[in-house]
């Protein structure tokens, strides 16, 4: 066999995986604008039918208690704004002391009865969707829960994080990364009262209060978040609004680069210093009580196969609990 035809084979079957790959993506594209669950991982966004943002955002005009005040719109179940955990916990890491980050909700799913068109009119269909995302944003994501126990909308949790919300804001926000736990690694139908009741205890709520909450008070109060949404113009999650108090803003829309972040921080204050942290896993699992794998080498700033390892050792020696899916894995120091 001549070196020409080697070679020639060895370009044809190189371009027919470029070729491929190219089609995957533009095929999950095309998907993600029929159906926000379906996001644009090239772009980071789970974008709801109407479109992207047209119009300058509402901003509440409470008082600021940092320099600056970051308005994360985003959903419980916006597998785009799982992918930025690891952005957004370095960010409070080195830059906690300047800035405060005020969570809102988007209302991603309102109800599977409007989804009936290009194919996409039941959870099944969305469950390979985020097995392939998983992989975009190297966080752990599995699609089971819509085979097992689907979500009929993503109001309830949302609704449940306004209610936490009414109780602690540290808590609630707790609250909100272990929801998110619950549903994309564990397949747990997050609408479920017996989950939302059990993150809540983990995280150290009045289960009580935020039950008597959830049936009163925190709906309106979701209801303003859609309501301020809508007139900022957001159509997509994660959508961070970067302001100060002199009313400046920066909009920062989708899943990027931890500097896009930190740009968008700098710009309001040019001067500011990162904070030094202890990178150690002892500290690290202090601060966060669990880390995914690409988390903890974000903050340890140290490469994925050299965190795997360190991990899977604690783990070995009893210091490290670990949840394990196909995808990925979700660690926490163990009692």
């Amino acid at each position: 066999m001549s070196k020409y035809f080697i070679s020639l084979m060895i370009l044809l079957v190189s371009a027919t995986g470029s070729i491929m790959a190219q089609t995957k993506k533009q095929k999950m594209k095309q998907e993600a604008t029929i159906n926000p669950l379906l996001c644009d991982p090239e772009q980071g966004i789970c974008e709801v039918p109407a479109g992207k943002a047209t119009s300058e955002p509402t901003i509440k005009t409470t008082a600021l208690n940092k320099p600056v005040r970051i308005i994360y719109y985003t959903d419980p179940i916006c597998s785009s704004c799982w992918g930025i955990e690891p952005q957004l916990r370095k960010l409070k890491m080195e830059y906690g002391d300047l800035v405060e980050v005020e969570y809102r909700m988007g209302g991603l799913l309102p109800s599977w009865d409007i989804y009936n068109s290009g194919g996409i009119s039941k959870p099944s269909d969305v469950a390979h969707h985020w097995d392939e995302v998983s992989g975009y944003y190297d966080m752990p994501i599995i699609g089971d829960v819509w085979l097992e126990d689907p979500l009929p909308s993503s109001y309830p949790p949302s609704i449940a994080f306004k209610a936490a919300e009414l109780q602690d804001m540290e808590k609630a926000q707790q609250f909100m990364r272990r929801i998110r736990e619950m549903v994309f690694l564990e397949k747990k139908n997050i609408t479920r009262w017996e989950h939302l009741q059990q993150a809540a205890l983990e995280t150290g709520l009045d289960t009580g209060k935020l039950r008597s909450d959830f049936d009163t008070k925190a709906e309106p109060l979701f209801r303003e978040d859609l309501a301020l949404a809508k007139q900022s113009g957001v159509r997509g999650f994660p959508t961070m609004f970067f302001t100060d108090t002199l009313g400046n803003r920066f909009t920062v829309y989708g899943s990027k680069p931890y500097e896009v972040y930190e740009q968008a921080l700098l710009k309001l204050v040019p001067d500011a210093k990162k904070k030094p942290f202890d990178t150690s896993w002892e500290h690290l699992f202090r601060h966060y009580p669990t880390l995914t794998t690409r988390e903890f080498s974000v903050l340890a700033g140290i490469g994925k196969p050299e965190a795997e390892a360190l991990l899977n050792e604690l783990h070995q020696q009893k210091k490290l609990s670990k949840t394990a899916t196909r995808n990925g894995a979700l660690w926490k120091r163990a009692a």
